[in-house]
């Protein structure tokens, strides 16, 4: 059996302010904490043998953690576009709009839709590579998006479009 898996598809390369934000907010406490875990590391291989002592052996795993997100947060920033600003037309969905839709229920779902690395369904944000943001995307007010799901489709109505906050909806 083989190890091979296919390269997944690269996501988006986009990010709002805030979620560059806090890229930059996790890159500095990774640093603080890299620091806080190598003095660890230091003191523990201090104590003589290695090979059984736990605090050198989970403390050298931390780092290779530690360096790996640093690592992949480096390469993710240096390849990503911020958005600043608002588009011309803001009765048209795009990057970073909070978005009102009412189903065939009359349920409301408010969302904003937000770059891959920045989702996050507690916040309502969806990455704009999501079947429902993919539907959404420059349609205007009003408008009835069909968005394909496994469970099946599904009909919204855009009731509004903020790009300033989900109060102004």
């Amino acid at each position: 059996m083989s190890r091979y898996r296919p390269p997944s598809k690269p996501g988006s390369k986009y990010i709002t302010p805030e979620g560059h934000e806090r890229f930059k907010d996790e890159i500095r406490q990774l640093w603080q904490e890299r620091a806080i875990v190598t003095e660890e590391v230091r003191a523990a291989a201090a104590l003589g043998d290695r090979s059984e002592n736990a605090e050198y052996i989970y403390g050298k795993k931390r780092l290779r953690e530690i360096d790996g997100r640093l690592r992949h947060l480096g390469k993710r920033l240096d390849n990503i576009n911020v958005v600043h600003g608002v588009p011309k037309e803001q009765d048209k969905v795009f990057f970073g709009a909070w978005v009102k839709l009412m189903d065939e229920d009359d349920n409301e779902l408010i969302v904003r839709i937000v770059g891959p690395d920045e989702f996050d369904s507690d916040k309502r944000y969806i990455s704009m590579d999501s079947p429902l943001a993919q539907a959404l995307l420059k349609r205007s007010l009003h408008d009835e998006v069909t968005v394909v799901r496994p469970a099946g489709t599904i009909e919204y109505w855009i009731e509004s479009i903020s790009y300033h906050s989900a109060d102004k909806l």
